[in-house]
């Protein structure tokens, strides 16, 4: 399944340089953490200061919410997430003490 999210960056040209640097080179406990949740593969485009993030689930595997509580337990990843929220910023429409944020799709030209 597909599944797109955003979220934000802090307006710094400085911190999104080091944010893009740090994306270059994923701690492997984090990368391995993704894919063993069913994350198939996962895409960050950035816009300015807006990301757009794209991922490609396992059904059979994926379960959002478990990979969530997971994280909370590794020490690596909360580690990642902690420093990767120096640059990160909550859309004008997230919720407080959230993150990334799923996109509706609105359009699919398959349907035509």
């Amino acid at each position: 399944m597909r599944h797109c999210f955003a979220l934000d960056l802090r307006d710094d040209p400085n911190l999104i340089a080091r944010y893009e640097e740090l994306h270059r080179q994923v701690w492997p406990d984090v990368v391995r953490h993704i894919r063993e949740h069913g994350v198939l593969s996962m895409e960050i485009y950035r816009l300015g200061t807006r990301l757009l993030m794209i991922m490609e689930t396992d059904d059979a595997i994926f379960d959002a919410d478990r990979m969530a509580r997971a994280a909370e337990t590794n020490a690596a990843v909360r580690q990642w997430e902690d420093l990767m929220w120096r640059f990160q910023a909550p859309t004008p429409w997230t919720p407080t003490g959230q993150k990334w944020m799923p996109m509706q799709r609105i359009f699919d030209l398959r349907q035509f």
